[in-house]
């Protein structure tokens, strides 16, 4: 098996709502067959249009209390409840609400981020449909450069029992995110019964190796991993998520 290669793609402009981010990727990356590109959640949903103001926004009283309960900001709270279809937990020690998303993503605040806006005012939510996000730019990347190539769409992480985030996959196209050995053995001749990779997750985490949320660097291209790239844009990210009833820790 060929060895790995992470390559930034630098260079990108300011993302603004209806930027055509294939486009840009395939005009700064010579594009080859097989590559699988990493794409900040981010860009994309600046490129969707999930900004929101909160100098425009009204808190009703469950986000009044819940940010008096927590110390944030109750305008960010009343986003942070629009995004979200349940509310996991409320920590009020450390300023965090834990919800899950109406993707069915459980994270901190509804995965609703401040950093790199263009103002204190704005907040930017999760794209609505991160698996479709991932095929539309798909779509770009072909038909700017031709080249057929799988899509990961990514962002930051927190772990219940670990320090420190991890970069993960919230939409995909053109990979499975999930790559199951269950039926196959091991090097000693037993079968193997809980195998399953999350390949989308480890293609997530490796894109952050070269990229940070402060050099400029959105995506990156990952080349040598053509095996995992599939003709149809597959399930999405979607399926790696568990059911209520399969879920051990709620």
């Amino acid at each position: 098996m060929d060895a790995a290669m992470i390559i930034p793609v630098e260079g990108l402009p300011e993302v603004t709502e209806t930027f055509n981010i294939g486009k840009a990727i395939a005009e700064r990356v010579q594009m080859t067959d097989g590559d699988i590109v990493a794409v900040s959640q981010k860009i994309v949903s600046k490129s969707e249009g999930r900004v929101v103001r909160l100098d425009e926004t009204d808190p009703g009283p469950d986000a009044v209390s819940l940010a008096a309960r927590t110390g944030k900001d109750p305008r960010l709270v009343q986003h942070v409840l629009n995004e979200s279809r349940n509310l996991i937990r409320v920590d009020e020690q450390r300023s965090v609400l834990i919800t899950e998303t109406h993707h069915g993503y459980i994270c901190a605040n509804a995965g609703i981020d401040q950093s790199n806006t263009a103002g204190e005012n704005q907040a930017i939510l999760l794209p609505l449909d991160p698996d479709g996000s991932a095929r539309r730019i798909r779509v770009e990347l072909e038909t700017a450069s031709g080249v057929k190539a799988a899509v990961v769409v990514t962002d930051s992480f927190g772990r219940a029992w670990r320090h420190g985030q991890v970069e993960t996959a919230i939409g995909c196209a053109g990979i499975d995110p999930l790559d199951d050995w269950r039926g196959q053995e091991d090097q000693r001749g037993r079968e193997l019964t809980a195998t399953v990779i999350a390949v989308a997750d480890q293609i997530a985490a490796a894109s952050d190796l070269v990229r940070t949320k402060t050099d400029g660097v959105p995506a990156v291209v990952l080349r040598g991993l053509d095996h995992f790239v599939t003709e149809d844009d597959g399930p999405g990210c979607a399926a790696q998520l568990r059911e209520p009833g399969d879920d051990l820790f709620r």
